[in-house]
Parts: structure tokens; sequence; C-alpha cells
């Protein structure tokens, strides 16, 4: 990955590191996958925990409401073969579209009956998707899309800071998102009872640089079109990209310091607290120089250490990567300001 220092509006930090967006390509049991599980085994509490792979796998054989629809009798890595040569076998791009599409169904329902339970707390950690059957945006995104991807379907996960509703968040939900044959996306949200979802804003690189965009929807939920914020300009679908391991492994340890006991968004705050949101933020940045949101987040941290100097750097760091990539949130606007004073 080509990286390139940036000297941080002049505020005299050494060390930043610029990242261009990459591909987004981490299969079901890839090495890349793997990552995020034995980060997950590493950063949680994991001893005498399954190993993440075999408990997945022998939840699938033991939940019928899972299995692919004519295959009661294989197991997961067989059913995703199975639907894998199924895909490559077809050459007209309206049946292949077809069959991605309820391939995407059916993971939408395989992801919701084997992990039971939706935990913002803890459900980023495959560990507690193992002990707890539990989940979130995060995993069951990038979970959804890496066996999309072992599927040989193109699919990733995308930041989302706009909801069905229209209601606006700082990036606060994960959506996974295929790349249909057609030409057309779709979004995919396990958070959801029907697998096919329109929320109205993504963050994701598009034309090869990070931006906020507001998704041009058919009437069938599919997404013709994206209308970048800054400009404007509605591109196709295939300008725009999922986010890549890096982004999504800082995404992971993002979650961590966000939710760490007693830290960041704990009440009451802990000096312990504090300084494992600072450790877990701290990663998330140097695994993602891009992410605005673990940037700014960290600075919110260091200001509530009192480490003051710093706190005020990433503060406007995380702004001015947001302000690049076309939409500037409420929290880090505020923010700003106030350490601009």
């Amino acid at each position: 990955m080509k990286r390139a220092l940036l000297g941080l509006l002049g505020l005299g930090l050494v060390g930043w590191a610029w990242a261009q967006p990459q591909a987004g390509e981490y299969p079901y049991r890839s090495p890349a996958f793997t990552t995020w599980v034995q980060d997950s085994y590493r950063e949680s509490p994991a001893q005498g925990v399954q190993p993440f792979y075999a408990w997945f796998e022998a939840a699938y054989a033991k939940t019928p409401q899972a299995k692919l629809e004519g295959y009661p009798n294989l197991g997961l890595m067989a059913a995703l073969a199975q639907r894998k040569k199924e895909l490559a076998a077809l050459r007209d791009p309206a049946a292949k579209t077809k069959l991605e599409l309820e391939t995407g169904a059916w993971l939408h329902r395989l992801v919701k009956a084997t992990l039971l339970k939706f935990s913002l707390e803890r459900g980023y950690e495959f560990t507690y998707a193992v002990t707890r059957s539990e989940r979130q945006c995060l995993l069951q995104s990038v979970l959804i899309a890496g066996m999309l991807q072992q599927m040989g379907i193109e699919a990733g996960a995308y930041m989302v800071w706009k909801n069905q509703q229209g209601q606006v968040s700082n990036l606060g939900h994960v959506t996974a998102i295929i790349k249909l044959s057609d030409g057309r996306d779709v979004e995919i949200d396990a958070s959801e009872p029907t697998p096919f979802f329109t929320h109205q804003g993504i963050f994701a690189p598009i034309q090869g640089k990070y931006q906020f965009a507001e998704p041009v929807f058919n009437p069938d939920h599919t997404i013709s079109g994206y209308k970048l914020v800054a400009t404007g300009q509605v591109v196709k679908p295939r300008a725009v990209t999922p986010l890549s391991f890096d982004y999504l492994r800082s995404q992971f340890y993002y979650y961590r310091g966000e939710r760490a006991p007693g830290g960041f968004l704990a009440a009451p705050k802990t000096p312990e607290g504090l300084a494992a949101s600072e450790r877990f933020l701290r990663q998330a940045v140097k695994y993602a120089p891009e992410n605005p949101l673990a940037t700014y987040v960290l600075g919110l941290v260091l200001q509530r250490e009192g480490k003051a100097e710093e706190a005020r750097a990433y503060i406007r760091k995380g702004y001015a990567l947001y302000e690049q990539y076309g939409y500037v949130p409420d929290g880090p606007k505020a923010a700003f300001a106030a350490a601009s004073r």
C-alpha cells in the first residue's frame, strides 16, 4: 500500500501516513479474514473459546433454516463451493444477477439464524459470536461479504452515514453491498428483517478516493448510481468500491475503543477505561490513518485524559479528513471549532 507522509495542517506532527483506497478482498477463511478473527481472540477474553470457524460451521450444520435451499446435507464450505460452481456456469448477466440476489438473501437468512442476538456492546468480537451467539453490524457485514467473495461474487462492506429514514449519523453503521453482474448494486443488512435494504447514505472509496455519497435507488431496492455529497455528481456503481481490509481492521479496533468498559462511551468513565479506549483507537488509526471516525474519537478520548495538545491535533486531523471526503458531521464540526479557539 502506497503511503505518503502528511504534515497535518502544519501542526508539527510527524508520522501521519496517508493511504490510497485499496481493493476490499477478504474471502471467508482467507488469511485476510482470519486476521480479523485472530485480532478478536487476542483482544477479547478467549481462554477456552472454541475456534470461530469450527463453531460457525457447526452452527450452520445444525440449523435447518440456515441451509442452502436444495442442499440440506451439505456443510457450509461445501454449500459455498456448490453455489460458486452454479454461478460460474452462468453466462447471461440477468440470470447471474438473479442467482446473486438469491444468494444474498440466503446469507442474510443464514447469519440471522446462526448468530441470534444483536449486541452493540460485544457483537463486533468473533469470540462473543462463539460464546454468546452475538453479532453487530460490522461483524455480520464482513461475514456476509466474506462468504459472497468466497463464492466469487463481487461484494464488500461499506460505512453508513444516513439510514433508510434519512437520519444522519457519524458513520454509525455498516452494511454489506453486492455489486451485481448487471451493473447494479444492492445493500444487504442483517440488522433488518428483510435482506435488501435502502440506507440513504454510504461512505466508501469512489473514483479512487474516500467520499460520502447517497445511493440512487430503483423501485426494486437495487442501486443504479451514487450521488456524491461534495459535488452532486452521480456516478455509476462501478465507480464505488468496498472498504479495504485495513480500513475494516481499523473499524474493528474503533469499536473496541468505543465500547471499552469505563472508556469512551461508558458511564462512569475510569482512567483505566479511557486508557484502554486510547490504546484501541491508536491501533485503529495506525491500521487506517484515513479513518476519520477513529481519528476524531481518539482526539476526544485524549481530551478526556487531559492530553490537550495531542487531542487538538487529532480532532483537527479528523475534521480535515471529513472535509476532504465531502461531509463533516455536527460532532466533528463542534469539536473542531472548540479546538481552534
